[in-house]
């Protein structure tokens, strides 16, 4: 195998991204069989950050570097021409959930710059596993104000006002910025996102936490787009959800497939672009390796997150035993002239 610096200076050939594992008051201790990591002392582990800004490229000649820093150099090779910036758009998290999280809002990208953010959040949730009675809250209640909002807020009776949601295994859940939301324990979840971690706690059930409710209520929308997406089954894959800022699929591999065959044929969203850009491949279960001329191969193993830059050379994804890849790639609105 030859290696990866015989690669043309204009490629950026794959590379795996070492999680973060981020503490919350509502996670495990205990992420197995998840990932193999036991929290012994301190607060329990409630986000894994799969593609955050500290996280660090693990392989390649680029090992060690942090995510942002990596964008910050090779913006294009990572995004391609047709990016609007060259910050990393997609922040993905696995979340654990032991106990219910704060119900919270996140503002859209007009309220985010508002307050001198470079970005709001509009995120998806992609059930890897869920129990029996599993649910989250996913908006308001319809004939319920911003002014019943706020007494509830204070009265600790906010929860009568949440319209909940089940939760069963293979749910893609979108929630877009505005929208009202927690996530209750007894499931697992895959979390795409702008990147960007701006969260407007509104209650959060006692807990010594601040809470932002004036910009919570601010960025309130009463009426969002929020809810399950119904999948689209196509020949060779499963999208789950395209809408502006990302598209998530699920891509059967069947012992090996190209990566020209994970892009793909299919149409983007109206007012959307994809131009061969960045590509996240994310491990659901099994494990994987990517292989092809010019680099090391990498391994994806089981929750793991393999970045597939826009500068890519060819390779194919070999299943090393029941891969299920979940491909994750950013969305920008279309150039106009």
């Amino acid at each position: 195998m030859a290696s990866f610096q015989q690669l043309p200076p204009a490629q950026l050939a794959p590379f795996r991204v070492e999680p973060i594992y981020d503490p919350r008051v509502w996670g495990f201790r205990d992420l197995r069989p998840w990932y193999d990591h036991v929290v012994e002392t301190g607060d329990p582990i409630g986000e894994v950050w799969l593609t955050g800004d500290e996280c660090l490229v693990a392989t390649g000649p680029h090992a060690g570097t942090k995510l942002a820093q990596l964008f910050s150099q090779l913006p294009q090779a990572l995004l391609g021409p047709a990016a609007p910036s060259s910050a990393s758009p997609l922040l993905i998290k696995v979340l654990f959930a032991k106990e219910k999280l704060s119900v919270q809002v996140h503002p859209d990208d007009a309220m985010a710059h508002k307050y001198g953010e470079p970005r709001g959040k509009t995120e998806c949730w992609y059930a890897l596993a869920a129990e029996p009675g599993a649910q989250v809250a996913l908006g308001i209640r319809p004939g319920v104000t911003l002014e019943q909002v706020r007494e509830e807020i204070q009265a600790g009776t906010l929860e009568a006002s949440l319209r909940m949601e089940p939760v069963a295994a293979g749910d893609l859940i979108f929630v877009d910025a505005g929208t009202v939301h927690s996530i209750w324990p007894g499931s697992i979840l895959l979390e795409t996102q702008q990147n960007c971690d701006l969260t407007y706690r509104m209650y959060d059930y006692g807990r010594p936490r601040e809470l932002h409710i004036e910009k919570s209520l601010e960025a309130t929308r009463l009426v969002t787009r929020a809810g399950k997406v119904q999948p689209m089954v196509l020949h060779d894959r499963t999208i789950l959800i395209d809408v502006e800022y990302f598209r998530v699929e699920r891509i059967p591999i069947a012992g090996s497939r190209s990566s020209a065959s994970l892009r793909g044929e299919g149409e983007p969203a109206p007012g959307l672009a994809r131009h061969g850009g960045l590509a996240y491949l994310f491990a659901a279960s099994g494990a994987g390796r990517i292989a092809g001329t010019g680099f090391e191969p990498v391994d994806l193993p089981a929750r793991g997150i393999v970045a597939v830059p826009a500068a890519s050379p060819d390779f194919n994804v070999e299943d090393l035993g029941a891969l299920g890849l979940i491909r994750i790639t950013p969305n920008w609105p279309v150039k106009t002239q």
